[in-house]
């Protein structure tokens, strides 16, 4: 009997309004969303014929649980694109009913009518970029959008019954006090979002910030205040912390397009510049790469590049994610997944235990505190 295996499905859209300088995903800057519907459609058209060459690639039958269209800012397609889209993707592959369906939002993009539009089309998910509520590091982060947008974004996305939301915020930003982070988190819990991605302020080596590192980042100290005092909030109104960087209200809420990723499971990338793993049946882990070249994509060249995941990345890949869930794992998953034996890294494990960042025994691995504090050297020690 055939077994069902679940994917994910990531679709990138890569229109914004204007590129953050902390961004490194791939991105194309238009102004006021004027860009022609035709070339819109072609994208989606596009995205249809990417897909159908994922399936060929696969040659068996594929069922989804999560869709997700990242960005760029997807909410720049109307929700008429969107259900167009979604009901060409279910003649080709099975999603499943309760399949979590999300989409990226920046607050200057949310109206009514798109919102109503999307739920129509099959999205029960939506994740607001809000960042912060104050309006000093919202212009230092480069975002468009004011305080005064972020909140009525949120208050429209409740007026339309789209139960499901995040909230994306960031701390460390340069400026940013232990008060002023606080009081993002305080703004946002008076919504009562069923989810909250709270993470710190990373400068990436491809971004404007990597380039000109902003002045006045807050010092280690004062983010670990944060970070202390951050998690001690959410916990004290019900917010589960069940990723190092995601709090839910309840399990169902749990994001599960980022636990399939986080549980290093199998997912399809569509879009230009997006990323999919897939395991063969022979166990091979492939990684493919779309086109970065938006006319080259739409001209039909959708693959970059295909490759398969050697046994010295595929450790670090594994552990790259497993290590992020608040939460024990299996040492039998580790093998199972990866096709290696557990033995093969025991200095690794017993050199992470030695140092506090693991604990395990015969059965489990669990990262403790020290371990999430300096995630970065503990996975050094995997590679």
């Amino acid at each position: 009997m055939y077994k069902k295996k679940y994917y994910s499905l990531y679709i990138h859209i890569p229109w914004c309004l204007k590129k953050c300088p902390y961004c490194d995903f791939y991105s194309l800057i238009i102004s006021n969303n004027n860009l022609y519907k035709d070339v819109k459609l072609k994208y989606i058209n596009s995205l249809l014929c990417d897909l159908d060459n994922d399936l060929l690639f696969l040659k068996k039958k594929i069922h989804i649980k999560s869709i997700f269209f990242g960005g760029g800012t997807p909410s720049l397609i109307n929700g008429k694109l969107i259900s167009y889209l979604l009901n060409e993707i279910t003649k080709k592959i099975y999603i499943k009913k309760t399949a979590e369906i999300t989409i990226e939002a920046n607050p200057s993009s949310i109206n009514k009518k798109n919102i109503l539009e999307y739920k129509k089309s099959g999205i029960n998910r939506i994740s607001i970029g809000v960042q912060s509520f104050d309006d000093i590091s919202l212009k230092l982060l480069g975002r468009i959008h004011s305080s005064k947008d972020a909140i009525n974004a949120i208050n429209t996305v409740i007026d339309s019954n789209l139960i499901n939301f995040n909230i994306d915020l960031i701390y460390g930003i340069p400026g940013q006090s232990l008060k002023s982070a606080k009081n993002d988190l305080y703004q946002t819990l008076l919504f009562h979002p069923k989810h909250i991605s709270w993470y710190q302020l990373s400068i990436e080596p491809n971004t404007i910030f990597g380039k000109y590192k902003p002045k006045n980042l807050p010092k280690h100290n004062v983010l670990w205040k944060i970070f202390k005092e951050g998690k001690k909030i959410l916990k004290q109104y019900g917010y589960i912390n069940y990723e190092i960087s995601s709090f839910a209200k309840e399990d169902i809420f749990k994001c599960k397009h980022n636990l399939n990723y986080w549980n290093f499971g199998d997912y399809i990338g569509i879009g230009c510049s997006a990323h999919g793993k897939f395991t063969m049946s022979n166990g091979e882990v492939i990684r493919t790469i779309k086109n970065n070249n938006i006319t080259k994509y739409m001209n039909g060249h959708y693959l970059f590049s295909s490759n398969k995941v050697n046994n010295y990345n595929i450790i670090l890949e594994f552990f790259l994610n497993k290590f992020r869930i608040l939460e024990k794992f299996s040492k039998k998953e580790f093998t199972l997944i990866t096709g290696i034996n557990i033995n093969s890294i025991n200095s690794n494990i017993k050199k992470s235990e030695k140092l506090g960042y693991i604990k395990h025994n015969k059965d489990y691995f669990i990262v403790t505190k020290k371990g999430y504090l300096f995630l970065n050297n503990l996975l050094e020690i995997f590679i």
